[in-house]
């Protein structure tokens, strides 16, 4: 099996603040949780996801990214202000995409997405994640492909986005293959509809620790995955997709 980079993965740690969302707050899962889980399973990489129960607040990325190394880099969440020179110090930091939530909010909403998803990739080269339920995709379908460039976290989630999913994949927006247990489909079928539709777009991550998934990230989902797109499209999934899109 090829090393693996994790292209979704959270650290929540109890040292830096958090913000309720609609009451939520999450349990701790701090850089050491994470290597703990992380490194049996062959993850020498991967990307830190801002959550929306982590707002604005930079200070706890940048030091995950300092605890867990070279291999991983972050993707954070940012309010229409951000300056010029914040960006570029994030980027210093080793931060390479910012997070739409637009499944539970917390970052700046649809109306900031396309101008401030073209600011970052202008000023530092990152693109744009979109947490986002995939029967919303086909309203704002046009907007999205007028991006520099995208992912879609979750496999889009739902069943009945898929053709509006597959459609961005052809065109080149990456699809996270993680939190498979936040779907409403069965996995194996749509990952190789996915990869059919472009080989690049797959990337897969873990979801650790998977807050408020239905079900939770299982070590069996690799195999799952393995299983689905065979060796040469798995070693894609797990290393190369995301190693080329996050630059490393």
């Amino acid at each position: 099996m090829p090393p693996i980079f994790d292209a979704h993965c959270h650290i929540i740690d109890g040292a830096y603040p958090l913000v309720p969302n609609n009451g939520y707050l999450p349990e701790f899962f701090s850089a050491h949780d994470y290597l703990s889980r992380a490194e049996p399973l062959g993850i020498v990489g991967g990307a830190v996801v801002s959550g929306s129960f982590q707002g604005f607040d930079q200070t706890y990325l940048i030091a995950a990214l300092k605890r867990l190394g070279p291999g991983f880099v972050g993707v954070t969440q940012l309010a229409a202000s951000v300056t010029d020179v914040q960006l570029h110090t994030l980027h210093l930091h080793g931060v390479r995409a910012l997070r739409f939530n637009l499944k539970r909010g917390g970052s700046e909403q649809l109306d900031q997405l396309e101008f401030l998803a073209r600011r970052v990739h202008e000023q530092v080269g990152w693109h744009s994640e979109l947490y986002i339920d995939s029967r919303e995709l086909s309203g704002i379908e046009a907007r999205l492909r007028r991006l520099p460039a995208l992912s879609i976290d979750h496999l889009g989630l739902s069943r009945e986005g898929l053709p509006c999913l597959l459609r961005l994949a052809e065109q080149g927006v990456r699809i996270k293959a993680c939190g498979f247990g936040r779907v409403d489909f069965d996995v194996p079928p749509v990952l190789q509809q996915i990869h059919s539709a472009n080989p690049n777009a797959l990337m897969f991550g873990t979801d650790l620790p998977s807050t408020r998934a239905p079900r939770a990230f299982a070590d069996s989902d690799i195999a799952l995955l393995i299983d689905a797109l065979g060796e040469d499209g798995a070693r894609q999934a797990l290393w190369r997709n995301a190693q080329a899109f996050y630059g490393l």
